[in-house]
């Protein structure tokens, strides 16, 4: 019978003790001594945020269901189990044997978003490994890197044996087979290393070393091997409908951030937003085919006991396929009482047509994502969006009873002039009057409408037209967000106006992460060493900490966020091929500059270079 790994004392002692014990509905639990390879796949945050990520339900189910692989999941234990951990030197362990990682043969760590650096610390910690992958003996498991912030690996490059790049469908069996033939072979750590340098889309960080100018700005970089790559060029599936997806997704005992099936419908997105990173790393966009999701949607409703489906996509209404799969849904969801959610739609009103299919007599808000308050500046970040359509799209909505609605916007894009930020006042306040105008008097729910506006703090991220812009300090960021909040409270319509905005410290450390370098690593582990943690959790957030951390490296926030980046600058990332060439983000930057509109890839092809791997639409063109 499967021991616990944590006594019942210390279950006891901890908030939601349901987060470690493992044993849900769905998960694998295999025979050890009839596997050749364990597997502990983490999601380095707290077990209800790793739940909800579709990428290691996909990856699980793909590793388990190879006979010689047994995948388990690790999450970040909160604070309170932290701790007890560390006092009592309990080894993090995988939900399902709940055995110690130390003793697995890789642990993955997909890295979603750049605050949870030092949680990456926490894991390997917790799990008795070595921070440092050049530390690590023969025994301990090959640390591997996923997911996008892998595209930008350097801050982190330090900590990790390799980096998976790309999509993670293609490459893993095969690296797993050199990984079974080099340990029958009596290879050591550093043969395996040196052999999975060679498949496509792994990067090996210690076969390189990153050269400097005296400016600080990167020269070059060294290969320490002739033989290891000096590009390394993403991994992509090419046909969506045929790769493995997974049927039986594991059901969390509790309540999780999205708490439901998902259906990825496809990948990539057509629009071109400059800011968008996902919107470049994911090119081409990639449909999967209406019958087979109509598959999984039935095998997935059935094998877990959710009462949601949810359309997983960058920009769901561009799916060619949306109305055949929304009609199938809606005929089976109905008989099973089971609700559709459909994210990432664009408000017109063919969206709106297909949301009055999937929503009830209450309708939920609508949520609009203009991200900035001017024409102008959608146009410099490519939006694609005029106020027209937004005003268009609203009235639509508040005509079909919708009386909520959420506003997205960014502060501290490039070029943005105070008028652009009087602009998302200006803008929310017309779409409370587009209620008032539209909805007559004895129709209104309540009486008025609910506009939330929220704003974040614009972050240039790699591989999109904004690497080369500059990022403004947390003073700006705090200004900007004042006279927001001014402007909104100039509006007529004021009271039906509610304002959001986020922090500014974590912004800017974001920023640094996203564009950082290896000697950004050194400050990432004295800040762990000092206590940082969950630092995407703004109570568990210590900007004081940063700052003496840097402070004490020697390394300037500023050089790598407030500086605008020459057009010939290397970037920390410029051995990596996501796909779109530099000299494309580079024209796509001089078009923002210049307030040029860019169509869509639909509309027209831009040469971005996604081309080469002829699937999904670029084949199609």
């Amino acid at each position: 019978m499967r021991k616990l790994a944590l006594r019942d004392e210390i279950l006891m002692q901890v908030e939601k003790p349901a987060r470690y014990i493992g044993n849900e509905v769905n998960s694998v639990v295999k025979d050890k001594a009839h596997v050749e390879i364990r597997f502990a796949m983490c999601f380095p945050d707290v077990y209800e945020i790793g739940m909800s990520h579709l990428g290691i339900q996909i990856l699980y189910s793909m590793f388990n269901a190879w006979a010689d692989v047994w995948c388990e999941r690790v999450y970040s234990p909160w604070v309170d189990l932290d701790r007890i951990m560390r006092q009592e030197k309990i080894p993090l362990f995988g939900l399902e044997s709940q055995e110690p990682v130390k003793d697995m043969d890789f642990l993955g760590i997909t890295i979603q978003y750049e605050m949870c650096y030092t949680n990456i610390l926490q894991i390997l910690d917790l799990a008795q490994i070595p921070l440092s992958a050049k530390e690590r003996g023969e025994d301990a498991p090959i640390v591997i890197g996923g997911g996008p912030c892998a595209y930008n690996p350097e801050p982190i490059a330090e900590f990790f044996d390799l980096f998976y790049i790309g999509e993670g469908e293609t490459q893993y069996r095969r690296l797993f087979d050199w990984y079974l033939e080099n340990r029958r072979a009596g290879g050591t750590r550093l043969d395996f290393l040196h052999g999975a340098a060679g498949i496509p889309g792994i990067y090996v960080p210690r076969f390189y070393e990153e050269l400097y100018r005296a400016d600080g700005t990167v020269q070059g970089r060294r290969k320490l091997y002739d033989d290891v790559p000096d590009r390394i060029t993403k991994e992509l599936v090419k046909d969506m409908t045929a790769v493995h997806y997974p049927q039986k997704p594991v059901v969390p005992f509790i309540k999780v951030t999205q708490d439901r099936v998902v259906l990825e419908i496809q990948r990539g997105c057509i629009r071109g937003c400059r800011f968008c990173q996902a919107g470049q790393l994911y090119r081409p966009v990639r449909e999967r085919d209406a019958d087979k999701l109509k598959e999984y949607a039935k095998a997935a409703l059935q094998n877990t006991g959710h009462e949601e489906i949810s359309l997983s996509s960058l920009s769901s209404s561009d799916y060619t396929q949306l109305n055949e799969l929304l009609d199938f849904l809606i005929e089976d969801c109905d008989r099973k009482h089971v609700n559709i959610s459909l994210p990432s739609l664009r408000i017109d009103a063919f969206s709106l047509d297909v949301m009055s299919k999937v929503q009830d007599v209450k309708k939920s808000s609508l949520t609009f994502a203009p991200e900035a308050g001017s024409q102008r500046l959608r146009d410099v970040i490519n939006k694609g969006l005029t106020e027209e359509v937004i005003l268009k799209g609203a009235a639509l909505a508040f005509a079909g009873g919708w009386t909520r609605v959420k506003l997205y916007f960014m502060l501290g894009l490039p070029t943005e002039t105070e008028e652009d930020i009087r602009g998302i006042g200006e803008l929310s306040n017309k779409i409370a009057a587009a209620f008032f105008d539209t909805v007559p008097k004895d129709k209104r729910v309540n009486g008025k409408v609910q506009i939330v506006t929220s704003t974040s703090f614009f972050i240039p991220k790699p591989f999109t037209p904004f690497q080369w812009a500059p990022m403004c300090t947390k003073e700006e960021f705090i200004d900007k967000a004042y006279l927001t909040k001014k402007g909104i409270m100039e509006q007529l319509n004021q009271k039906s106006i509610k304002y959001n905005w986020h922090e500014a410290d974590a912004s800017v450390l974001e920023g640094v992460f996203a564009r950082g370098d290896r000697r950004v690593a050194e400050v990432i582990r004295k800040a762990y060493e000092r206590g940082c943690l969950f630092d995407s959790w703004s109570e568990y957030f210590h900007n004081d900490v940063w700052l003496e951390c840097f402070a004490d490296c020697g390394l300037d926030i500023g050089f790598y966020t407030t500086r605008e980046r020459a057009d010939d600058e290397i970037f920390p990332w410029d051995f990596i091929d996501c796909g779109v060439t530099r000299e494309f983000l580079l024209r796509e930057w001089n078009r923002a500059k210049a307030q040029t509109v860019s169509p869509n890839c639909k509309e027209q092809c831009q040469g971005c270079g996604a081309g080469r791997f002829g699937v999904g639409i670029c084949k199609e063109r």
